[in-house]
């Protein structure tokens, strides 16, 4: 019996590189509720994300998406680009952006069952072991590196964001090998796009804008890297798959936000930051060389 195929270098490459431009977002949209209201930070980042999408698109002269296509680009938006953002940055506004870092603990699982259910992709029992037990220490590593520990009012929101962000990366890792990765996170925030400017403009006739240079540069960021070119990498990685295993590179994000945190932020990581930070990358690594079962 052959062996299981290898994970391909190139899909670990794309996605770590997805996950270094993510692994800002928390922190950084930390920084944009101090000055900027959350609904303006969530719906305003992708509206300002789906201008540099259509003009990507007409640049690009790019072919239109057909029949159900379009169905499942509406699941990727609703997923990654209304329900993750809104509901990470409510969330931040009560909780700092180290307790933030538990939703991208939690996303390469939820990630993998997702890309199961969705491809039908079969991992090893070893896949599921190593996956559990990233979850599991990065979870712990993010409460253990200055969260204050237990749970919040916000956690809702941050599972809510889970569940959204797993859905829409399977979906839009499985329509990047149709589409393309740009193209297809290009179109989920135009599909987006109508409902986000009407939230925008909810958000600056009720509270209009009065962020510092930092917060403004935070949203910036937000839109054009966390909302857009992010995404580049990212699909493209989960497009070259298995999205299962791919997916776990993701349980390092949690280290970079903390660092980031205590970097950008001045917030506290405790001792066992580096004690979990190994154990965190061991088991990413562990359930990224775990193949699928040969069929």
């Amino acid at each position: 019996m052959p062996a299981p195929p290898a994970v391909p270098a190139a899909g670990l490459a794309w996605g770590a590189l997805g996950v270094a431009a993510f692994s800002l977002t928390v922190p950084l949209t930390r920084v944009a509720v101090g000055g900027l209201s959350p609904l303006l930070i969530g719906a305003g980042r992708a509206v300002v994300a789906a201008l540099l999408a259509a003009a990507a698109l007409g640049l690009a002269r790019a072919a239109r998406p057909v029949g159900r296509q379009w169905t499942r680009l509406a699941v990727v938006a609703g997923g990654v680009v209304v329900g993750f953002p809104l509901l990470t940055t409510y969330a931040l506004t009560t909780v700092p952006a180290s307790h933030g870092a538990v939703v991208i603990a939690l996303l390469p699982a939820a990630t993998a069952v997702v890309a199961v259910l969705r491809t039908g992709e079969s991992p090893t029992p070893r896949f599921w072991a190593f996956s559990a037990a990233g979850a599991v220490a990065a979870v712990g590593f993010a409460t253990a590196g200055g969260t204050g520990g237990g749970l919040h009012v916000a956690d809702l929101l941050l599972l809510g964001a889970v569940l959204a962000a797993a859905v829409g990366y399977a979906e839009g890792g499985l329509l990047s090998r149709e589409l393309g990765s740009w193209q297809t996170v290009s179109w989920a925030l135009l599909v987006a796009a109508p409902l986000m400017v009407v939230l925008t403009a909810v958000a600056v006739v009720r509270r209009p804008p009065e962020g510092s240079p930092a917060e403004w540069a935070a949203f910036g960021y937000l839109a054009a890297v966390s909302m857009f070119l992010g995404f580049f990498a990212w699909y493209r990685g989960l497009a070259f798959g298995p999205m299962a295993q791919v997916s776990q590179v993701q349980l390092v994000q949690p280290v970079l936000s903390l660092l980031w945190a205590a970097l950008l932020l001045g917030e506290a990581v405790g001792w066992r930051t580096g004690l979990g930070a190994v154990a965190v990358i061991a088991c990413a690594a562990g359930a990224v060389r775990s193949p699928l079962r040969s069929t």
